[in-house]
């Protein structure tokens, strides 16, 4: 048991010696260590790798047989430059009752141009009207370019072929200088034929004038736009609910016409004429329009040689359609006979007070939408002599009562008016109008 530790302690140094080695004498250098043998490297085994994708090699394509001949394709659709500068047709009908006018108008706007053909036809007298507008819209100005032919008859109760005829043109410029003002200036040229006894002073003339005019406000007033541009075969409405009146519900328009016996014309006159009209808006609803129209000769010259029995129509080198009429849908809505004259006066008023607004009532298989009840009162004089204006005698009053709507029928709105009215002089009866407008 004593010598067990120390049997350990020599197998431990025996092993040791064995593992270090003998050790080099000291000052001797030890030998160099021999080479290593090259031995082949052991076969590791192989490392697996992700796969690398690369794009696959296109092969060139094979020559495909010939494929029979397909059979043709439609024609392509319009270019959008095209589609956006072509426009719808418009078409525009009104009918007048008790005068029996049929008023029908087609318009295209083409880009920057405006084109309107109209036809109106009075289904009572006969009387036939064509015009042909063509209207192009400038950076400044607004040039128009008219031609019409219309012919009209004798009332058909009287059973005459008489006639009279007016063929013609025009060129009218508009000048804007704001949204509310404008200058016109027009030029036209009518050619005057008539069989009429009544009218055998002007038959075979022409008459030659031109025309200056200013307007502020009413850009769609027809009968504002009537006294300085084209006066020919204009819509005349009764009253004046659906116009735009202009700023601060205020319009005037007024123009100068000089009629002249060179370049071919006739006649010899010189003509001023004005008009004016308000609106006042009132609770609920209601509102009141109140127009004033006035118009003189500044030159009127008379007929050379003139006979005593000449009506005082024919007095003067002025064509009758240039003269001043107190009666109408758009004067004196009352008077039963026809008044002309150099110098006129006129004054109306109109009540409007709805009854219903922006409703869908059904009646009559219509959809009715808005109406308007309707008071009318009219006053007025015409002749040929400024002193009309002074003479209280010669004034007409005028009454009236009636309506304004608007319905709908399927795709169209149709506007309709109608009045009963009365003039307080004379022995006349009352007068009933009406008409009716379309809307697409």
């Amino acid at each position: 048991m004593r010598y067990a530790p120390l049997w350990r302690l020599l197998a431990a140094a025996c092993l040791t010696a064995g593992l270090i080695g003998p050790r080099p004498a000291a000052g001797q250098k030890p030998p160099p260590p021999p080479p290593p043998q090259e031995s082949p490297p052991a076969e590791a085994p192989p490392v697996e790798t992700p796969p690398v994708e690369t794009p696959p090699v296109e092969a060139p394509p094979a020559e495909a047989p010939p494929a029979p001949r397909p059979e043709a394709p439609p024609p392509p659709p319009p270019a959008q430059e095209e589609d956006e500068g072509r426009r719808p047709l418009y078409p525009k009908v009104d009918i007048f009752f008790p005068e029996g006018d049929f008023d029908f108008r087609l318009s295209r706007l083409v880009k920057n141009a405006f084109f309107e053909g109209q036809f109106k036809y009075n289904f009572v007298k006969g009387d036939i009207t064509a015009f042909l507008r063509y209207r192009y819209y400038g950076y400044e100005r607004t040039y128009q370019l008219g031609f019409f032919d219309a012919v009209e008859f004798e009332p058909i109760e009287e059973l005459s072929n008489d006639f009279d005829r007016v063929r013609g043109g025009l060129l009218l410029i508009q000048h804007p200088h704001s949204l509310h003002s404008r200058t016109f200036f027009l030029g036209e040229v009518d050619r005057i034929t008539s069989n009429k006894d009544e009218l055998r002073f002007a038959t075979n003339r022409t008459n030659t004038f031109l025309r200056l005019g200013y307007q502020i406000g009413t850009p769609d007033d027809e009968r504002a736009n009537a006294i300085v541009g084209e006066s020919r075969a204009r819509i005349q409405r009764l009253f004046t609910a659906h116009r735009a009146i202009g700023p601060y519900g205020a319009g005037l328009t007024g123009a100068l016409t000089w009629g002249f016996d060179d370049l071919g014309g006739d006649f010899d006159y010189a003509k001023f004429e004005f008009e004016a009209l308000k609106r006042y808006n009132l609770p609920r609803g209601r509102f009141l329009i109140h127009r004033l129209h006035g118009g003189t000769f500044g030159r009127k010259v008379l007929r050379p040689e003139p006979e005593d029995d000449l009506p005082l129509e024919d007095l003067y080198l002025i064509p009758r359609a240039e003269l001043f009429r107190l009666d109408g849908r758009e004067r004196l809505k009352g008077l039963d006979e026809r008044r002309r004259g150099t110098d006129e006066l006129d004054t109306t008023v109109e009540y409007f007070h709805p009854w219903f607004l922006n409703q869908n009532r059904r009646a009559l298989k219509l959809d009715w939408e808005n109406w308007y009840w309707i008071l009318y009162g009219g006053y007025g004089t015409i002749g040929f002599d400024r002193d009309v204006y002074s003479d209280t005698s010669s004034y007409v009053p005028d009454v009236g009562f009636g309506f304004e709507a608007t319905f709908r029928l399927r795709r169209y709105s149709f506007f309709v008016s109608g009045i009963v009215a009365y003039a307080l002089e004379g022995e006349g009866d009352p007068k009933g109008k009406l008409s009716i407008k379309s809307f697409h």
